[in-house]
């Protein structure tokens, strides 16, 4: 049995939730400089530079990469031979986000579903735990936006719409979207499952790196036509025009009940902040 204590814990996430919010992904980036060299339209080959500009600077200021600083998110792995010593795990990531949120200056943005007053502190985190074989901790956390969080949808398709009707929900999606989740964006898809975890699937497709291939050839494949045909478009960089409206299309897949088509979109901003600390 390994022991990792919640110190330990809470000091490395702090350190990355401080970091996501100023840092973009060096996937993330990349994607965005490959879009820049092949986008066609002036005016979307102008916002990519001002996108790559804004990283520059908020790395090299830390400042936050957004005004949206987002909800906080994190998705936990952890192994059957690992004990947590100390506060409960919850307890501990909901520090280490309430303690970098207020020392990057990041905006809080949780508030109550019906008087939306402001919970002052960015709490509650969103945490989903699974458990694993093995003797390791991984933690993934992710700072989500609220434009491209409300663009995301969950439907429950017949068995009979198949994958043609997966497409075209998804790219209807996209496109009924427009500039609301500031393109381009990376789109999670969940598909299977229940109604409740299919958009479970579709979130934890989003900390896929951009460039990663999905080890199914024909889950692979899908990916690639269905980013094809996002990007046909033209919605663009920031809604103004474009061939680059989307980075990546990620898949995840589970079984369903035969009488379900469980579907789910999650869309994520060209800010995708998003990190993995393994313990």
């Amino acid at each position: 049995m390994r022991v990792i204590s919640t110190d330990e814990i809470y000091s490395k996430m702090k350190q990355v939730i401080l970091d996501a919010g100023v840092n973009l992904p060096e996937d993330v980036e990349m994607a965005l400089k490959k879009a820049y060299e092949s986008e066609e339209s002036d005016t979307g080959k102008e916002i990519l530079g001002q996108l790559l500009e804004n990283a520059k600077l908020a790395r090299k200021e830390r400042l936050p990469l957004c005004q949206d600083c987002g909800v906080g998110v994190f998705f936990v792995e952890i192994g059957d031979q690992v004990k947590i010593e100390g506060e409960h795990i919850s307890d501990c990531l909901t520090k280490a986000m309430v303690d970098a949120y207020r020392e990057g200056y990041f905006r809080k943005s949780l508030c109550d579903p019906f008087t939306r007053k402001n919970t002052g502190d960015n709490t509650p985190p969103m945490i989903h735990y699974d458990l694993v074989k093995g003797d390791v901790l991984k933690v993934y956390f992710m700072a989500k936006g609220g434009g491209s969080e409300n663009m995301s949808r969950c439907t429950m398709l017949t068995p009979a719409s198949g994958w043609e009707g997966i497409k075209d929900f998804v790219v209807r999606r996209v496109a009924e979207s427009g500039p609301n989740p500031c393109p381009p964006i990376i789109v999670g898809v969940g598909i299977g499952g229940t109604f409740d975890y299919a958009p479970i699937l579709a979130k934890k497709a989003l900390f896929r790196p951009v460039f990663d291939k999905h080890p199914d050839p024909e889950i692979a494949k899908k990916e690639e036509e269905l980013l094809t045909e996002i990007n046909k478009l033209g919605i663009g960089p920031m809604g103004l025009g474009g061939k680059t409206t989307a980075l990546a299309v990620k898949i995840n897949v589970k079984p369903c009940h035969i009488a379900s088509l469980p579907l789910a979109v999650n869309i994520q901003c060209h800010s995708a902040r998003y990190k993995e600390v393994v313990f």
